[in-house]
């Protein structure tokens, strides 16, 4: 069929459909036992690693911050990574090793409601094959939802103890500047019971703003 300029610029333009974010009480439904709800059957919660999982066990831990600098206390964040092998507990990884059966690879929590800081008792992951198969360095990656957010954020963590790993892996390298790829690495320290933890800060806006990735 055949359309006309004139009735192109005749057409009737329908006024965009509101949209709302996610919140106020976000964490309510998506964490509900930090928030001191227990309804569900199974929760999902920081902890990924059983006393049966393979690898190194570390705690990942950071805040997430708003533009103004300020913690968003309420955030929830989930984890998804590899296993010690490099392998997801997933169907669509292909990779040619070894699944632990002891490690579920995902995890949910919001930050604490006074300090604002989140954190997963896991292990570390080793490295994956891309699609490309081009390997890429160890990290986990990190889907945020809070209050005035409408689309959750997809980020990546990266270890500051794997440095010759991440000098070649190919999603830091696509970051054009050093400096927005050093908002994906996270930066070690011992912990007091021994577990070594991992601390990056997620910053919604600002100078200091995280690296988002659309998936």
């Amino acid at each position: 069929m055949d359309v006309s300029l004139d009735s192109i610029n005749n057409v009737t333009l329908l006024p965009e459909t509101a949209s709302q974010t996610a919140g106020p009480y976000v964490h309510i439904g998506l964490a509900p036992r930090e928030a001191g709800f227990d309804i569900y059957e199974n929760n999902f919660g920081p902890v990924l690693a059983t006393a049966a999982t393979q690898g190194e066990r570390i705690r990942i831990e950071g805040r997430v911050f708003d533009g103004s600098g300020t913690p968003v206390r309420d955030a929830l964040v989930e984890i998804w990574q590899a296993n010690a092998a490099g392998k997801y507990a997933h169907p669509a990884d292909r990779q040619d090793k070894p699944i632990d059966p002891s490690f579920r690879g995902w995890g949910r929590t919001s930050g604490d409601f006074d300090s604002g800081v989140f954190s997963f008792d896991t292990i570390k992951p080793g490295a994956v094959i891309g699609r490309d198969g081009v390997l890429q360095a160890p990290h986990v990656n990190l889907w945020i939802v809070a209050r005035g957010i409408n689309i959750g954020l997809n980020t990546r963590l990266y270890f500051e103890d794997e440095a010759e790993a991440n000098a070649k892996d190919p999603v830091l390298l696509g970051i054009e500047w050093e400096v927005r790829r050093k908002t994906l690495v996270a930066k070690k320290k011992a912990g007091g019971d021994g577990i070594a933890v991992h601390h990056l800060d997620i910053h919604l806006q600002g100078a200091d703003e995280t690296v988002f990735f659309a998936i």
